[in-house]
């Protein structure tokens, strides 16, 4: 009788988690589908800013005779950057339609924990290109529900451990020079992303 009163107990308590757990995910998906609506919000400050210092710097290049060499470089720039963005921005849609909700939740989602901190640090570990690639991708699965402390890591493994540059800081700076660094930030990326899960539940904004 007290073994049956115990497994109703467990029964019990599986169940309750399971529903604040599934609480919990309807919540996001409605912060989701919330932003989604609105639209980006957090991009028209900066987008505002960049335009002010656009104008500053165009007004300073004029009255110093440089404005068509400002536009110039401007555009050459834009030339060879535009492709790389246009299809890290489809690769970043992609993610957000072909992946659904539930998986990438369970995955990388602000209640995957440790697993979904350990596969942000390995993903970023990985991650080809500069911030023009894995920028708009931790955009793009942050609008789709990935955690804070999961693209904290992301970020901060593709910025320290950047396993695909080793090969040439290798070769500029020698093996010794990267090893002592690899070791140095080595736990840097997972314990980041530890204290971002830390600050979403203390700063709210």
């Amino acid at each position: 009788m007290f073994k049956k009163g115990q497994t109703l107990a467990k029964i019990a308590k599986i169940k309750e988690l399971k529903e604040q757990r599934d609480a919990r995910v309807i919540k996001q998906k409605k912060k989701i589908y919330k932003n989604k609506k609105r639209g980006n919000p957090n991009m028209l400050i900066p987008t505002i800013i960049m335009g002010i210092l656009a104008l500053i710097f165009s007004i300073i290049a004029y009255r110093k005779g440089q404005f068509a060499t400002t536009i110039k470089a401007s555009l050459d720039m834009a030339v060879g950057i535009l492709p790389l963005l246009i299809f890290v921005f489809i690769v970043a849609g992609a993610i957000r339609t072909i992946i659904s909700h539930e998986l990438l939740l369970r995955w990388i989602g602000a209640e995957s924990g440790m697993k979904g901190i350990f596969i942000g640090t390995l993903a970023g570990a990985i991650a080809p290109g500069g911030p023009y690639v894995s920028l708009p991708l931790a955009a793009g699965l942050l609008r789709s529900g990935a955690g804070i402390g999961t693209m904290v890591a992301f970020l901060t493994a593709w910025s320290l451990w950047a396993t695909t540059r080793l090969p040439m800081e290798i070769g500029i700076l020698g093996w010794r020079f990267t090893l002592i660094r690899f070791i140095s930030v080595f736990f840097f990326p997972p314990v980041a992303g530890m204290i971002a899960r830390l600050l979403v539940k203390i700063i709210k904004i």
